[in-house]
């Protein structure tokens, strides 16, 4: 086998995930599963889970999900990579601890680990490497031997990543009226968070003023647009906004809000807006609710054309970026020197998190990090 095109020492992927009901008897116990520790009563989740109720209890990312996990067995098989990939779920079936444990008993000793989650924050990556880290730990009291777990670094500005996200808004902007497509504006979404998680998103060199995940999501919406420019000759304001705020009221999350975004921008006479949601990589269920509901309506209650461009789900070029990703890190780890791929200006990130990297307000134990308890 080719150098460039041999994983070792890795003998399988794991596809790491959120996951979500399949079902209206799954939507409370997930939620549960979620707020795991908070003390919130099952009355407040039932009224948390209305947004999956309206769709039958069923969110769309483990369809979305077993698309991937195709795309990348697809991609691995046309490129002779013979490296099996499994599946395991923060918060739903198939459990993570249940995945690793399939794959320790299928022999897997070292595996590459790829999050759904393309950029750095504590719930984007710490809290996937505390999972692995408590899934280990159950392992190791079940008396089974542990493998080594290497999360696979952030792919926020990968060209398989950010290509199709360009696409879908050529695609939505094509898909404007005429009339108001040259005075259109960008609305680039991502999950809001809390600014002090924000802040100290990343290593910590980048903290402060949103720290990495800030700085991410706007290299990206600039690469996006940069992109846009060169293939219509046309330059789109923009702004990076966010959606999907939780939390107590009195703590501080990222702003705008979208909705509040439309109306300032239809205050403001603009004619058209396309949602870009640039910060997750397929269309579940805060995609669906939280912008093709709750937004849509919004821009519709103000007479306000809008499109919401595509996530890039199991895109061709995501599968074969993931592919790149893992013999990248192959590379390195064999001690090769890899082909790192990334765009605009903030280049590769890390492949070992450092100490200080996305802070938990209450430390817990982390693998695949410079802290973690395993080698």
């Amino acid at each position: 086998m080719s150098d460039l095109r041999d994983p070792a020492p890795y003998d399988a992927l794991l596809l790491l995930s959120f996951g979500g009901p399949e079902g209206p008897d799954d939507v409370v116990p997930f939620l549960a599963n979620v707020t795991r520790g908070r003390g919130i009563p099952e009355e407040r989740l039932k009224e948390v889970g209305k947004h999956y109720f309206l769709f039958g209890g069923v969110s769309p990312i483990n369809a979305q999900n077993r698309a991937l996990l195709d795309a990348l067995r697809k991609d691995f098989s046309e490129h002779g990579l013979g490296l099996p990939v499994y599946w395991g779920n923060r918060n739903w079936a198939p459990y993570l601890t249940d995945t690793l444990r399939e794959m320790v008993t299928d022999g897997h000793r070292r595996i590459a680990v790829l999050a759904t989650s393309a950029y750095a924050s504590y719930s984007g990556c710490r809290q996937y490497r505390e999972n692995l880290a408590e899934s280990l730990a159950a392992l190791e009291t079940e008396g089974l031997p542990l493998p080594r777990v290497d999360k696979l670094r952030h792919y926020f500005n990968h060209p398989g990543f950010v290509e199709p996200m360009v696409e879908g808004v050529l695609a939505s902007l094509a898909d404007l009226p005429d009339d108001v497509r040259t005075g259109a504006h960008l609305a680039f979404t991502t999950h809001s968070i809390p600014l002090s998680a924000a802040d100290t998103s990343g290593p910590v060199e980048a903290h402060g003023d949103g720290g990495a995940y800030v700085a991410e999501h706007l290299d990206v919406a600039r690469l996006i647009v940069d992109a846009v420019r060169e293939r219509t000759g046309v330059e789109y304001p923009w702004r990076l906004v966010y959606q999907s705020r939780s939390g107590a009221p009195h703590i501080p999350w990222l702003e705008p809000d979208i909705c509040d975004h439309l109306e300032s921008l239809h205050g403001e006479g603009v004619p058209a807006v396309v949602m870009a949601p640039i910060g997750f990589v397929s269309d579940h269920m805060e995609v669906l609710y939280d912008l093709d509901t709750e937004a849509t309506a919004k821009a519709a209650e103000l007479g306000l054309p809008v499109r919401r461009s595509a996530t890039v789900g199991a895109d061709p070029r995501f599968a074969a970026a993931v592919r790149d990703l893992v013999l990248e890190r192959a590379a390195t780890e064999r001690g090769r020197p890899p082909r790192r791929c990334a765009l605009g200006t903030l280049g590769a990130s890390h492949d070992l998190c450092p100490v200080g990297c996305c802070p938990a307000r209450a430390p817990k134990p982390a693998a695949a990090g410079a802290d973690s308890p395993y080698a």
